[in-house]
């Protein structure tokens, strides 16, 4: 059976996740980080996506991006990997694949999970054992919103500006949203989202992805096939 092409819509937010072939590491040392980081943001830019937030964990790369097109994600994460690959197994005396099969990609519902989603990327090495609070992590954007450090990669979302008025006043706000944390439903259904490629959404967010799409996203009902009604010829 064919794969399903990803659910990528322009102008959207959505999550990418990419894991080491057999959870191996992607990343060993300082160096692997940055050039990394450095053709992401150059392939980013090249095919305009607008990168929100990542981290780079050791064995996998969560990023929240907005695409201008449908191709622009696939082709950034493609050309990234054709850069990176190649350098990371000549430096490291390796060979063969690095990355274990495709990307997944998750929709999200910017009103209601954009930040969410943020600080979750942000915590993620918090939550790993990896540093005891997020500004001790250098390889992800929370520095950037929480003022610490600007990074040229992160173009910063319209919802994390309106955290406040002025840079200190959202750096502030972003700061405080973080030590919040979050709690075991919503990281549950951020994590499952990552893991299956599902939307990262209310019920009425994505019963409207089925209409907008025509694809199913929510769970069929049992005995009866999906079908998305044709609201056109409704009309």
């Amino acid at each position: 059976m064919a794969r399903q092409p990803r659910l990528i819509l322009p102008n959207q937010p959505h999550l990418i996740i990419q894991r080491g072939n057999d959870n191996q590491l992607i990343f060993r040392d300082d160096d692997d980080h940055e050039r990394f980081l450095g053709w992401l943001k150059e392939c980013a830019r090249f095919y305009k996506v607008a990168v929100h937030a990542y981290v780079l964990m050791p064995d996998h790369v969560i990023i929240l991006a907005t695409p201008a097109n449908e191709t622009g994600l696939a082709l950034m994460m493609q050309k990234v990997g054709r850069y990176y690959v190649p350098w990371f197994n000549s430096r490291h005396g390796r060979t063969g694949t690095l990355f274990q099969g495709r990307f997944r990609t998750s929709l999200v519902d910017a009103a209601a999970y954009l930040l969410a989603c943020t600080r979750y990327l942000e915590l993620a090495p918090v939550q790993a054992g990896l540093a005891s609070a997020p500004y001790e992590y250098r390889w992800s954007s929370y520095a950037h919103h929480a003022g610490i450090r600007p990074d040229p990669l992160v173009t910063e979302h319209m919802l994390y500006w309106g955290l406040g008025n002025t840079p200190f006043q959202r750096e502030a706000a972003y700061i405080e949203f973080v030590q919040q944390g979050y709690g075991s439903d919503e990281g549950g259904l951020i994590a499952t989202a990552l893991s299956k490629g599902w939307p990262v959404g209310s019920h009425a967010f994505k019963a409207e992805l089925e209409v907008r799409t025509k694809r199913q996203i929510l769970p069929a009902k049992r005995g009866r096939p999906f079908k998305v009604k044709d609201t056109a010829a409704a009309d």
